[in-house]
């Protein structure tokens, strides 16, 4: 688990927005409670959403809005998710300390950050390779050493260290990969959106049972970018 402060001389400038975004994150866990089940967040979760600086993972000429609890582009077609999806991902994982995480969907790299202020170990799967060579770049500038990345299909996920005590996927198939299963460790939990590109989609929270069998549970739902496969 990582614990990172990043020295900036105008951080303070944006602290109010920041502690805003807090609150509405808080906010919108208590609106959305009868879909996802979770009235507010963990005290963990909220805290490394406030230790992780949201405005060092959005393009140059989007940093004024970085503190928005809405998606942003970062381009190639992608985007960095909702503050608060990011939150309730990550809160409905159950995350323990010693815990090791596969994200599939690198993007910026805001979730992966989130994720290793929480676990031992983040292994995340970006297909687009200029994306995850800035994402790369940037998580090494801010210091974070339990974040392993590479560019690949994130579908077949990153069998080399496998089981996962929980996947995390930032992007929407159309079904679960078998992959994916595969490597979730019994008694784990896998976060992803399923649905058709631009569609109806919706946030499923699977546990893997002792068996090898995943039951999952609709969450709320969701608009996310399609999971590129290419396989």
């Amino acid at each position: 688990m990582m614990t990172i402060f990043h020295p900036d001389a105008n951080i303070d400038n944006f602290e109010p927005q920041r502690r805003r975004l807090l609150d509405e994150i808080a906010n919108d866990a208590v609106q959305t409670a009868n879909y996802t089940g979770r009235g507010f967040f963990s005290s963990k979760v909220m805290t490394a959403l406030g230790k992780v600086d949201r405005r060092r993972f959005v393009p140059d000429d989007l940093v004024n809005s970085a503190y928005g609890n809405y998606p942003l582009p970062i381009g190639k077609g992608q985007t960095i998710s909702q503050p608060y999806i990011v939150a309730l991902m990550t809160d409905l994982l159950d995350l323990n300390v010693g815990d090791r995480v596969l994200e599939v969907g690198t993007g910026s790299g805001y979730q992966a950050a989130v994720l290793a202020e929480l676990v031992s170990q983040v292994y995340s799967v970006e297909v687009v390779e200029t994306l995850g060579s800035q994402a790369r770049a940037k998580l090494q500038d801010l210091g974070y050493k339990n974040i392993s990345l590479k560019i690949d299909d994130g579908c077949l996920g990153w069998p080399e260290y496998a089981p996962y005590d929980a996947i995390i996927v930032t992007a929407a198939p159309e079904k679960i990969p078998e992959a994916l299963s595969q490597q979730l460790k019994p008694g784990g939990k896998m976060i992803i959106p399923l649905g058709q590109a631009y569609a109806a989609q919706e946030l499923m929270l699977a546990e893997k049972h002792v068996d090898g069998s995943l039951i999952t549970r609709e969450v709320l739902p969701v608009r996310f970018v399609p999971l590129t496969c290419w396989s």
